[in-house]
């Protein structure tokens, strides 16, 4: 699931995850760096997308925000889900792995506003900065046009939307129905 930072993807991926009896959740804060805010797709893609893909466990070295360092390598284990969620991660190079891409519908001032006001004046230097590279990697590398699913957030739930990027008729798969929001 992808969305701008502060629009709730990772609540939303751990209800989700809830949801679907623990399905694991890779969190791309934790593939992302200070130094590559967006340049993380190869260590992605090495480090869990392929082992993923064959059928294996991942194992990922998360990056620790506050000591600006990797730490210690972390397990992510295969499954028929695994859920990952991050601003990017509808990317163009992800998306061929991607059974669904959701976007989770929140304007991205409203996000940013979210994002700042959970991270405290400690963070305010940094989200200056992440506003600018987050606006350049959506205008270079949009995943919104490529959502299968909207997902906003209500005051007692979500609700889930066709997005632009659904495509019904006979190639729909059999988690599919005609209420999206029946799927959750």
């Amino acid at each position: 699931m992808d969305g701008h930072a502060g629009s709730g993807k990772s609540t939303f991926a751990g209800r989700l995850a809830a949801a679907l009896g623990g399905a694991p959740v890779l969190h791309l804060d934790d593939i992302a760096s200070h130094d590559r805010l967006f340049a993380w797709t190869d260590r992605l893609m090495t480090q869990v997308v392929h082992p993923l893909a064959r059928g294996e466990d991942a194992l990922y070295t998360p990056y620790d925000w506050r000591a600006r360092t990797f730490g210690a390598p972390c397990p992510l284990p295969a499954g028929p889900v695994v859920l990952i969620e991050g601003v990017g991660a509808g990317r163009r190079a992800l998306r061929p792995y991607l059974a669904r891409l959701l976007w989770m519908e929140l304007p991205p001032e409203d996000s940013w506003a979210r994002g700042r006001g959970r991270d405290g004046a400690e963070q305010h230097a940094f989200w200056d900065g992440w506003v600018e590279a987050e606006r350049a990697h959506f205008a270079a590398d949009p995943s919104r046009p490529h959502a299968h699913l909207l997902v906003l957030q209500t005051p007692v739930g979500y609700k889930v939307l066709p997005g632009p990027g659904a495509h019904p008729g006979p190639d729909r798969g059999t988690t599919e129905s005609d209420d999206p929001a029946a799927m959750w």
